[in-house]
């Protein structure tokens, strides 16, 4: 499982003033702790940054590559600044991201082919399709043809099938899931998955958002999952990331997860019987998984349920 850290974002006040400041030390102290959590690719999100990109991205990939030794995600919706970052790679690089909308298509897709990166392929045109079924077509007639057109192999083409946010969204939770497998099947080689992990969080309150995360990292690597754009420094995700890799049943949360895994795995639900509901951590997984898997409605106050 690829961890494809996720701190370094304009999308963080800490980070934005760094970027606007140019201070190095800032982005360094984040990718050296990332890259010391387990991180085996940093995902570097500079925003738009339609005037200065250029610089920017040649100036953020060259500060990182200072400190660590990993490859870089480049992320921008700006096309000349992912172009500039590439030349300043030194490891093969991945792009965040295309997409089957024809502009981005276009522009993207052949940059990855030119400069040899990996590239994440969110399955959405300018909407994201409702169902697994629509997200699997675009990804087999549009985004794998346009990947082999301009010499992309299967092992650098990801893709995505959107993680949506299990308030007033968790519908797609398990389309997500079940769409994961449908890529697998879909080409020989397959090409390789990515989610956005966070995003089956946003706009939980912050004490929920890790055991949400976590747990559905068990399911989606069950269903087929090659990396995620999540955060290193969460312990507790990366020791279930290491139960289920090991299958370390040693603990009864361990068995739990393990178990949690193979049911997926088998397209399967979890079996209730297997759970100690007078444990509350095996409680709380539970109720997670009822909340994935659409059984349950979300709330806020769902573990208290």
């Amino acid at each position: 499982m690829l961890i494809i850290g996720e701190n370094i974002t304009i999308g963080t006040e800490e980070v934005q003033k760094a970027i606007a400041e140019r201070d190095a030390e800032v982005i360094q102290r984040r990718a050296v702790s990332q890259v010391e959590h387990g991180a085996g690719m940093l995902d570097l999100n500079i925003g738009p940054q339609k005037r200065h990109g250029v610089e920017v991205m040649g100036w953020i990939v060259d500060a990182v590559q200072e400190v660590v030794d990993i490859p870089l995600c480049l992320d921008t919706t700006n096309v000349s600044a992912l172009e500039a970052g590439l030349k300043h790679c030194e490891k093969q690089a991945m792009l965040n991201s295309t997409s089957a909308d024809p502009e981005r298509l276009e522009s993207i897709m052949p940059l990855a082919g030119k400069y040899g990166a990996k590239v994440i392929a969110l399955t959405m045109g300018k909407t994201i399709p409702s169902t697994t079924e629509g997200r699997a077509e675009l990804a087999m007639e549009v985004l794998i043809p346009k990947a082999m057109e301009v010499g992309i192999p299967m092992e650098d083409l990801y893709l995505d099938p959107l993680v949506l946010t299990v308030q007033g969204m968790q519908d797609y939770a398990p389309q997500t899931l079940e769409a994961l497998r449908y890529f697998k099947q879909m080409a020989d080689p397959p090409p390789m998955t990515v989610v956005g992990l966070s995003n089956i969080s946003n706009d939980v309150p912050w004490e929920q958002r890790s055991l949400i995360n976590r747990t559905y990292l068990v399911m989606l690597m069950a269903a087929g999952l090659d990396a995620a754009i999540a955060s290193p420094l969460d312990r507790k995700q990366s020791e279930f990331v290491r139960i289920v890799k090991e299958r370390d049943t040693s603990t009864p949360v361990g068995e739990l997860l393990v178990n949690l895994y193979d049911a997926t795995a088998a397209m399967e639900e979890l079996d209730p019987a297997l759970v100690d509901m007078d444990d509350p951590d095996q409680a709380a997984i539970w109720k997670t998984v009822q909340i994935l898997e659409n059984k349950v409605i979300y709330a806020h106050g769902y573990l208290r349920m």
